[in-house]
């Protein structure tokens, strides 16, 4: 995002007047979710500040080391317990029947211990490869070198885990970009032959990573 974040975490950046991060909790708290936690890292006041009059059962963790989206993960190890939980990115939005439908998922089906949010692209080379049969996912490929992959999956950046999954981060190690990675724990499961489920999503989905993206996501909110 270059210069706009600069001073500013990016799930603060503005869409029609309010937070990126805003309206994913907005959503959220329209699936259902009644509590949440917050992970922070860079500017972490300027989240906490914010939102912490937020009608909504907040508490916030900093991630003192930014090494990778498995460290901020296992940070919520204590608040989830032994509960399922849903985990999404502060720059990632998707709506709110899609979260809806990923819990159920979760819910109805007592062997899985996850359900990963997939969208269907030309080539997932930007995120994640997931390779999946009759809806199981079978592995799934970080970063996968441009052209290479023979699934249209992506990972859409949101899941709901069972807590089985924070045994899993605790032993990942570091990926080749030096960095513990949430992908790394997904596919010690998988290697562990824990059941896990694809969720294609039905709606609008938008990953803001990018200036660019920034007018699409204004859309959508």
């Amino acid at each position: 995002m270059g210069s706009l974040t600069e001073e500013l975490p990016k799930p603060m950046l503005p869409l029609r007047g309010k937070p990126m991060l805003e309206h994913i909790l907005d959503r959220l708290r329209e699936a259902g979710f009644m509590q949440g936690l917050v992970v922070t890292g860079f500017r972490a006041e300027a989240i906490e500040e914010y939102f912490i009059r937020y009608p909504m059962n907040l508490t916030f963790r900093r991630q003192a080391t930014l090494d990778g989206t498995g460290s901020a993960a296992l940070l919520a190890r204590e608040f989830c317990g032994t509960e399922a939980s849903l985990l999404t990115f502060g720059d990632i939005l998707t709506e709110a029947a899609d979260y809806r439908a990923m819990a159920a998922m979760l819910e109805a089906d007592a062997e899985a211990q996850a359900v990963l949010a997939a969208k269907w692209v030309d080539d997932p080379w930007q995120g994640a490869a997931i390779y999946e049969r009759d809806g199981v996912v079978e592995r799934v490929i970080e970063k996968p070198a441009r052209g290479t992959s023979t699934t249209h999956w992506n990972s859409a950046g949101t899941y709901m885990f069972r807590a089985s999954i924070f045994d899993e981060l605790v032993r990942i190690p570091r990926s080749v970009r030096r960095e513990y990675e949430l992908t790394t724990a997904i596919q010690q499961l998988l290697a562990a032959g824990s059941r896990v489920l694809l969720h294609g999503l039905a709606g609008v989905w938008r990953d803001v990573g990018r200036p660019e993206d920034l007018g699409a996501a204004q859309e959508m909110v």
